[in-house]
């Protein structure tokens, strides 16, 4: 039930005991599966609204990021604002109060808007073989990722993660992450959903295998030290396939 005791439009009640072990398990993995928070009419609706956003909007993307190695993206996307300006579903979701009311308590602190418009929302499709979000960070501490559409585990698309790790976009140093820690990798289905500590988790997708279709839709929020600092590098890649720390693929 919603605070003013209706039935809430996005979240599902759970007992406090589940949200208890979400948050546990987030801490430790920096990743939690919250699939049975979000009303299943809910999360169909939002893979309708990504479609059609697709289908009006998308733009493809094939670069390596200089911040993070020289790892890859190769996909379609709609960047943060154009989703922000032609989807009130979307929009509405993110706001939520039920919904990050949720969220704060698996995560243990307020979740604040994104600061940076082109960076609220990212919708993504891997379409091809080799696509992949390479290995990265984020600039913001929280990720609600919508799995909209998810390739047989077979094929690819899984995502590989690991966590309480820093970004230093000057010296990524990813591989010697790779050496030192234990990489977790994870298989969701078709309209599962994950809450992700984006800042702290390098993680990746499995490039595909073959052409087929991956589909998410990414919300951002901040935590307070997010709003306490500033942002180093120009590699918002996912807004312009330009940006100076974008290197066009060759391969």
């Amino acid at each position: 039930m919603s605070s003013n005791g209706q039935e809430s439009t996005v979240v599902n009640p759970l007992e406090q005991s589940a949200l208890r072990r979400m948050a546990h398990h987030y801490h430790r993995y920096g990743i939690v599966t919250v699939t049975d928070l979000i009303r299943e009419d809910v999360r169909k609706n939002v893979r309708a609204e990504a479609d059609r956003l697709l289908e009006k909007y998308a733009e493809r993307r094939d670069l390596r990021l200089q911040t993070t190695g020289y790892t890859r993206r190769s996909m379609s996307v709609v960047p943060s604002e154009t989703i922000a300006g032609n989807s009130e579903l979307v929009t509405s979701i993110y706001a939520n109060p039920e919904l990050l009311g949720a969220l704060e308590r698996i995560a243990g602190e307020k979740l604040h808007p994104c600061p940076k418009a082109d960076e609220e929302f990212l919708i993504t499709r891997q379409e091809r073989s080799g696509d992949t979000h390479g290995w990265h960070w984020g600039d913001f501490s929280f990720a609600l990722i919508w799995v909209l559409q998810a390739p047989p585990i077979e094929i690819g698309g899984m995502l590989q993660c690991v966590p309480h790790t820093e970004w230093d976009k000057s010296d990524p140093r990813i591989h010697q992450y790779l050496v030192d820690n234990p990489i977790h990798t994870y298989h969701f289905l078709s309209g599962d959903v994950y809450f992700l500590r984006t800042d702290t988790t390098l993680h990746r997708t499995v490039p595909l295998r073959e052409d087929t279709t991956r589909i998410i839709l990414n919300m951002t929020w901040a935590g307070d030290r997010d709003l306490r600092r500033e942002l180093a590098g120009d590699d918002r890649w996912w807004e312009d396939a330009d940006v100076p720390a974008a290197a066009a693929l060759d391969d």
